[in-house]
């Protein structure tokens, strides 16, 4: 859900949306984005990346929380009350009907990425030299 397009979880997720109450309502903060040099190097830190928070209580008691990359409150807020719904008897219908619909254009976008650097691969190829004969 993070990582859906805001867009394609609106879609999926047309309003009106389910009764809620925030418990923290979309915010927009900053966290610290670490990296490591290897496998098992040392953690250091990249960066800095906005996100949105958003925490809610559905009428019938389930909690959801979200965390979106981005600036977009209404996105966290989609994906927080997902997320509590989640935990309903309507996961079945939603795995169905948003998560998997969701899943999709993930794996697409990530061929596409995964095509593109694929086209810029070179192969590196040696003859056989009279030594390694």
């Amino acid at each position: 859900m993070a990582r859906s397009c805001p867009a394609r979880l609106a879609a999926l997720m047309p309003a009106p949306l389910p009764e809620h109450a925030d418990l923290r309502a979309p915010e927009i903060g900053a966290v610290m984005v670490r990296g490591r040099v290897s496998a098992s190097g040392a953690p250091f830190n990249l960066g800095e990346m906005t996100v949105t928070r958003c925490s809610l209580r559905l009428a019938c008691g389930a909690v959801g929380h979200a965390y979106v990359q981005g600036r977009d409150r209404d996105h966290a807020r989609r994906a927080a009350i997902l997320d509590a719904l989640m935990q309903t008897e309507a996961a079945a219908g939603l795995r169905r009907s948003v998560l998997a619909p969701l899943a999709a254009d993930e794996t697409a976008r990530r061929g596409a990425r995964a095509a593109k650097a694929a086209a810029t691969k070179v192969e590196f190829f040696t003859l056989v030299r009279g030594e390694d004969a």
